[in-house]
């Protein structure tokens, strides 16, 4: 079951993570970056891929410098951005 949610994890930032302007990733780099960082932060999300997605970009502030590179970084209203009730 581990290695079927790792290989789902890998297929899901393969899809998700084009290349931005300059920086060009293989599939393999968006593996190496951002699977550590989609069980960090969004085990309970795979295999869902739209599931991964939207965790992953309301995530972005905390992810890996490494993941971080393939996603972007994050705007800076959404960084600094906080709640009030």
């Amino acid at each position: 079951m581990r290695n079927l949610n790792v290989a789902m994890a890998g297929l899901a930032l393969a899809m998700i993570a084009g290349p931005r302007a300059g920086h060009a990733f293989t599939e393999d780099d968006q593996r190496r970056l951002c699977t550590g960082d989609v069980f960090r932060l969004c085990s309970s999300e795979i295999p869902d891929r739209d599931r991964i997605i939207a965790c992953m970009m309301k995530q972005r502030a905390s992810l890996s410098d490494g993941c971080r590179s393939v996603f972007g970084r994050p705007s800076e209203r959404s960084a600094s951005a906080t709640v009030t009730r």
